[in-house]
This record gives structure tokens, sequence and C-alpha cells, in this order.
């Protein structure tokens, strides 16, 4: 048995690093140019060393992404970029345009190849084809069902890649040309606005008495909202299956939200590993998942069980906030350092979640600021502050039930 791998977002270097301390087994990232989530924060090349260097220490993997679809103006400085990433030991470049799989062979040559999902591999023989012209991996389709995934498992030996987690595009394999249609920002080359979870409402005038069925309320139609993706009660399928590599999407989300993913599905596969015949998914891990900002789940077309679509409203589900970060622990005082991420009161019950080992709760008794020296009654976001608790691991996260 296989356990496959867990592949975690990183939009910047606090997500990166907190997805590792969390169980990653590796990380997807870009660099400032070229990939497919242009407003996240993103690396720099000396970030990218910096952050290759960390993970392989702890034996993770860096995928880089370069698989926005670039025109003539961009393809000429892909080589010097791709030399760069070379030296810099990423562990793949995840790409999707014919000309870059070219260059990259040609100014990479020792790096693997991931295909990304926008080229849409929905049958084995593309999959035997990408494979014949150096693809190491494939990111499949999300538009694959679980039987089709299996038989593309038993006609291939590529490495198969697929999305467990995140949010979803109502374009086919995320190739949407509505983004750039109506503001101009190319959702192919990194700079989706999306267009699909505004409110729309549907008129066909030349066909009266003919109506799409649709639920509409005082604030609009969100019939191009789809939910979000949740494929942690399918473990044991994702394993039989043969799957290499479990991804979550979300380089845009916060370092919170990386890590309670991270952690959910670590420990759902770590438990499935210790003992695969009784295997059974704890209510509270599966709740965890509740607890980070996300649309209404569903497992998508791994096993349809409606068309996907939220209608009432393009907003997350939130039901709580983290509101600090543990960076160190004194163990002399007894006391956590906290970086502060919202507003957080003397009194207010909080819940702790660490990289390891269950979620445990605290009153907040007393909150020292660093830059003071003294007791406060309440802190915001960016301050520093000692808070009396039991020993934590740095990158603990502190949050409340808003």
């Amino acid at each position: 048995m296989k356990i496959p791998e867990l592949l975690a977002p990183a939009g910047n270097m606090e997500k990166g690093l907190t997805a590792i301390e969390y169980g990653a087994d590796a990380l997807y990232l870009a660099g400032k140019q070229f990939g497919m989530r242009a407003q996240a924060g993103n690396f720099e090349l000396h970030e990218i060393g910096q952050i290759v260097e960390v993970a392989h220490k702890r034996g993770v993997k860096i995928y880089v992404t370069v698989n926005v679809m670039p025109h003539n103006n961009e393809i000429d400085s892909l080589p010097p970029y791709l030399e760069e990433l070379e030296e810099l030991g990423v562990d793949s470049i995840i790409l999707s345009d014919p000309g870059v799989l070219q260059l990259a062979k040609e100014f990479a040559p020792s790096i693997p190849l991931h295909l990304s999902t926008q080229v849409s591999t929905v049958n084995y023989r593309a999959a035997q084809f990408w494979a014949n012209a150096g693809i190491s991996r494939i990111v499949l389709a999300r538009e694959l069902s679980r039987d089709e995934i299996a038989s593309m498992r038993q006609n291939t030996d590529v490495e198969l890649e697929i999305f467990v987690h995140g949010a979803m595009c109502m374009a086919y394999s995320g190739r949407c040309l509505l983004s750039n249609f109506l503001t101009g920002r190319d959702a192919n080359r990194g700079a989706c606005a999306q267009s699909c979870r505004w409110k729309y409402a549907v008129v066909e005038e030349k066909r009266p008495g003919e109506y799409f069925p649709i639920e509409e309320d005082e604030r609009g139609t969100h019939i191009f909202n789809s939910k979000d993706l949740c494929l942690i009660d399918y473990i044991p399928d994702l394993v039989q299956i043969g799957v290499d590599s479990l991804k979550i999407e979300g380089r845009m989300k916060s370092a919170y939200y990386v890590a309670t993913v991270v952690r959910a599905y670590r420990m759902a596969l770590d438990l499935y590993a210790e003992d695969p015949e009784n295997y059974s998914l704890p209510n509270e891990i599966r709740e965890e998942l509740d607890k980070v900002s996300h649309r209404p789940y569903w497992a998508g077309f791994f096993a349809p069980t409606d068309a996907g679509i939220h209608y009432a409203t393009s907003s997350y589900v939130q039901t709580h906030d983290v509101v600090g970060v543990v960076e160190d622990y004194d163990v002399e005082k007894g006391q956590a350092v906290v970086l502060i991420k919202n507003r957080l009161c003397a009194g207010e019950k909080v819940e702790i979640m660490e990289p390891r080992g269950p979620v445990t709760a605290l009153t907040i008794s007393e909150m020292i600021r660093e830059d003071l020296g003294e007791p406060v009654d309440e802190v915001h976001a960016n301050y520093r502050v000692r808070i009396p608790m039991p020993l934590v691991k740095p990158f603990a996260m502190l949050r409340v039930e808003r």
C-alpha cells in the first residue's frame, strides 16, 4: 500500500513554512511570473531558493508552477527563468503549454515536468502521449469520476495527481474567458477576477414562457457559483486507486486555511496508514474543515451527488477567525510569544491548533505587549504579545468562534 503525497499550496513564504510544519509532503508555488495566481504574494527567485533549502532539510519537495498560457511577447523571457529554477534545485515544474514544455526540456533538463490540470487530461491515451513527450506526472482534469481515475491508473504508468480540496472553477479545467471578457483580466495568464462568483440573472427574450429553473432571492442569483471540493471522506478510495498525489487548492487563501486543511488531511492519511482495515474518519477531523472560510462542500465529479452550484450567495461560510500565531515559547516563564492577526481581548476563550496533537481550549488570562512590557486588555493585528499557556510549538494558531 502506497500512501499518496500530500501537496499543499504556498502563496508566499509564510504559507509555505506553515504547510511544512503542518505535514505537507510537497508544496506548489509560483515565482513572480508565469504562475496561474498572479494576485498571490508569490516568490522572488531568492525566496524560492530559501524555501527549497528549508523544505529539502525536512524531506519536503518544491514544485514551481509555470502554467500560464504565454503569448509571444512572454515566451522569450522564459529561458533564463527556467535556468534559474534548475540552478535552485526545485523538484518539478508544473506546465500546461507545449512551447513551455519544449523550453523546459532544453533549459532545465534535470527538473521533472508535471502537466497542469488545465490541459484537461481525461483519458489514458492522452496520458500516454504526454508521458512520451517527457511528462513524469499529470494533474488530472477535475471533471473525472472515481471509476475514470481508476481506469487511468490501470492503463498508464505516469504519476497521477488530483485535486482533493478547495475552490472549483466553473470553466472546463479552469480554462475561462469570462474574466477577460468582462474585466480584461486574463484567467489563463494568472489574473482571474472570479467573475463566475458575481450575481447574474438569465434572460432569453426571444423565448417567452421558457424559464431556466434557478433559485433566486433579493440578493440576486449565483448560477455559476460552484461549491468547494472536499474529498477527505474518500481517503480509502484514493489510496486504493493508486493516486500518487493529493492536491489542496488555495494559494490565495490564508496561512490559517493552509494549516487547518493540511493538518486534517495529514491526520486522515496517517490514521489510514496505521490501520487500513479498521479505518474510520473521526468526526473531529472532518469538523476541522468547517472551521475555515469555505463555500458548502461537495465531492465534485469524483462522486457527483448534485450539480454542485451554490445558488444562495457567493459569500463564504466562516465560523472561526484566527487571532494569533505562536512565534516562540519562553519555557522559564511559561509564556508564548504570539503575533496577533485579529482583535483579541483578555478573558476571551480561544482554541489552540498545533501541527500535531489535539486542539485545546484556553481562556486568555493575560496579554503582555512585547514593545511595552505591560499587560493590556485588548490587542489588534500585528502586535506581539506574551500569553501564559501550556507549552506549544511555533506555528501553533489561536482561533476564536465568531
